[in-house]
Parts: structure tokens; C-alpha cells; sequence
């Protein structure tokens, strides 16, 4: 069968999503939560990416048009000397098919521009995880990026060989791996650094409303737990309820700061009816993108990608050509992050710190194999820095 070069590879791996699919909201939060909703469009399919400056060079990786049904994709022979990372996501999925596409899609643009290392993708899901990363080792990776779900990761933890950076959380009923790593974007650690900026910024009295869904649960309850542990007092708590919000304006004139562990929606209501000397943090759940006039003036904290455009690598990566949504940019950032923490992985000598100035994040390697993310924080109404 005839090969693909590697310019025609680009254009059949990053052939981009339809501009509904790649609206389709909630991204992260769904995969904070799996399973992810079914999508509507076929999985699978990876965002076309922006031309960059300076113009790319073409990934290294060929593959053939009559890809195996293993899932995995025909590669050239690896190159002496040089890393293959294994990308094994559920991309095939009518659940998580298009968040890993989306992530796939990161990957693929920092392995375009950096040439570091050559990708070997997997199809795989909870059913084959197991077998389909056996012999991609077998195959010669050095690294793996990948599984996404809760599921794949717990499944896959006994046999994990060579560096593997799963993306998500580690249950902690999975089996210890030394070589097992979690890259992810859950929203308790967000929380965990809102306590510590306010704290930080000098609030001692904070007032924390919270929203009644799960997501804003968890948020909630990482803040509530941050500050007791920070501040060594809880702070005062009160659940959001629209109908009668004047106990919450009642208490917000009594406390210092509010934090927000709401919707948009409801954040934009409640800030709506403060009075603007009334200090508010959030969360990235915050911001979705556009003008939001709403929450203009809420203190926040979001991923260099979208709040710091000067950052040498946001510059150096490509963005996705047809626009996606906040949640779904972000993971495709992560994937770019991944990919830059996998080369790191495959040449760094066991228990060595392993650090990067990402675009999701200052990341550092923390305890249980758990990279922490440092975000910086901006104002809603702007990108400034503070």
C-alpha cells in the first residue's frame, strides 16, 4: 500500500472538527466527572490546527492510509536514537471519542513544532487497554501518554513498564506504580490555589457560596479544606439560592472577600447584586470566553494559555483553526503539556525533578506521582496580571 508523506499525514491526522461539534460545551467539566455525555458526530475526529509562526515542520511519524484494526497506527521503524511516545487514547470512543481527539490534537501540535520524538497512536479503551499498551512497548515506546478515563488508568496501573502519564486522577484503589504519573485538570486543585491567592492577598474573613451541583460541590468543599488548613479557621459558608439572595448580600458585607464555587450563570447573577468594593475570586469554571460583563472584576485564576499570550511557549504552539470552546481548549493544552513532559520522562533518570513552565500551568511533580498545577491569576475584564 502506498505511505503518506509526512505533510499529507499532517492533513489527514488534523483534520478539523465541524464547528458544532467543536462547540459542544463542558469539556472539562465532564471530564472531571466521566463519563463524558455521547456525542452527536462521529469520535474521533482532531481539530485542524492554525498555520504557527514560525511555520512548522512536519511531524516524524508516517503512517499508512490502511491503518490496522488493532488501533494502533502503522509507523516507520523509530529512528536511532530518538524517543516514540505512545498516545494511547480512547479516540474510537462514542463517549470520550472526541475529548481524546481534542487532546490527540495537542499532542500532535507540539510534536509538530518541537521534533523531539516520534508518536505511535492507540485506539484503546477500558475493554483493551491492557493489551493494546503491551504492545505498543513491545513495539518499542519509550513513554506513553494516556489512558483519559478513571476506568483505563485503574485497569492499566499493574502493567505499566515505561513512563506513563495518565490523564486524570489516580483512584486510589488503583495499584502503586512507580512509572505511573497523573496529569490532569480536576477542579480541586484550582480550589486549593483560590484559597491560598486570597490568603495570600491578605482576606481573613471570606465568605464561600457554593452551588448546588456536584461540580460546584467539589469546589466548594477543596476551598473549604484549603483555608482551615491555610488560614487555621473554616471560613463561613452558604449555599447559593436565587430566589432570595439577601442572606448572601447580607453576609458578604460582613466578610472581606467572596469565593465562588458556582456556575456562570449563577456567579453572574450573585456578582451582579454585590456592591463593587465587594472583592470576588473564582475559578477558570469562570471563564468561558467573550466579553462577560457580568463578572467583570472578579479575581480569578486560569491556565497561561488563555491569560498569558506573551508566554514564550503559547507562542510557540499553534492554536486550533476553527475555534473551540474554553473547556475544550483546555484540553488541548493539555496535550501539549503532555507531550513536553513525556519527552522530559523518557530522558530523566528515575526519582529526578521533573519541572515545566507549561502552557496549562507551572507544573511540578508532587507526591504519589501527581503533577501540581500553578496558575496565574488575572480580572475578568482583562488580561492583567496581578
Amino acid at each position: 500500500m502506498q505511505r503518506l508523506t509526512p505533510l499529507l499525514l499532517v492533513g489527514v491526522l488534523l483534520t478539523w472538527l465541524t464547528p458544532v461539534v467543536a462547540q459542544t460545551p463542558d469539556y472539562i467539566i465532564q471530564s472531571n466527572g466521566a463519563p463524558m455525555r455521547a456525542l452527536v458526530q462521529p469520535p474521533g475526529q482532531t481539530p485542524r490546527l492554525a498555520t504557527p509562526t514560525p511555520t512548522p515542520t512536519p511531524t516524524p511519524a508516517a503512517v499508512r492510509a490502511d491503518a490496522p484494526a488493532s488501533g494502533a497506527l502503522a509507523v516507520k521503524p523509530a529512528t536511532r536514537g530518538k524517543i516514540r511516545i505512545g498516545v494511547i487514547l480512547p479516540t474510537e470512543s462514542s463517549v470520550l471519542g472526541e475529548a481524546a481527539a481534542v487532546v490527540r490534537s495537542g499532542v500532535e501540535a507540539a510534536a509538530q513544532m518541537d521534533q523531539s520524538a516520534e508518536l505511535y497512536s492507540v485506539d484503546a479503551t477500558g475493554d483493551n487497554v491492557v493489551e493494546r499498551y503491551r504492545a505498543a512497548v513491545a513495539d518499542g515506546v519509550n513513554v506513553v501518554i494516556g489512558p483519559l478515563s478513571r476506568e483505563s488508568i485503574a485497569k492499566l496501573a499493574p502493567s505499566v513498564t515505561v513512563p506513563t502519564i495518565a490523564l486524570n486522577s489516580i483512584d486510589r484503589q488503583a495499584a502503586a506504580n512507580p512509572k505511573l504519573y497523573s496529569l490532569s485538570l480536576i477542579v480541586e486543585g484550582e480550589a486549593r490555589q483560590l484559597a491560598r491567592l486570597m490568603r495570600d492577598d491578605g482576606r481573613a474573613n471570606p465568605l464561600l457560596v457554593v452551588g448546588g451541583d456536584a461540580l460546584s460541590q467539589r469546589l466548594g468543599k477543596a476551598f473549604a479544606d484549603e483555608w482551615r488548613a491555610v488560614a487555621g479557621k473554616p471560613a463561613r459558608q452558604m449555599a447559593f439560592d436565587a430566589n432570595d439572595m439577601t442572606p448572601l448580600l447580607q453576609a458578604a458585607g460582613q466578610a472581606d472577600a467572596v469565593a465562588l464555587a458556582l456556575d456562570v450563570a449563577q456567579a453572574a447573577k450573585l456578582k451582579s447584586a454585590l456592591t463593587p468594593d465587594v472583592p470576588v475570586y473564582g475559578t477558570s469554571q469562570l471563564n468561558v470566553g467573550g466579553a462577560q460583563a457580568e463578572l467583570a472584576g472578579v479575581r480569578f485564576i486560569d491556565m497561561p494559555w488563555f491569560l498569558m499570550p506573551a508566554h514564550p511557549a503559547v507562542q510557540r504552539y499553534p492554536h486550533p483553526a476553527v475555534p473551540l470552546t474554553r473547556q475544550t481548549e483546555r484540553l488541548y493544552a493539555l496535550g501539549i503539556d503532555a507531550y513536553r513532559l513525556a519527552v522530559q520522562l523518557a530522558v530523566s533518570r528515575p526519582g529526578a525533578a521533573v519541572r515545566l513552565d507549561g502552557v496549562t500551568g507551572d507544573l511540578k511533580l508532587g507526591r504519589d506521582r501527581a503533577f501540581e498545577r500553578q496558575l496565574p491569576a488575572g480580572v475578568m475584564g482583562g488580561n492583567a496580571l496581578q
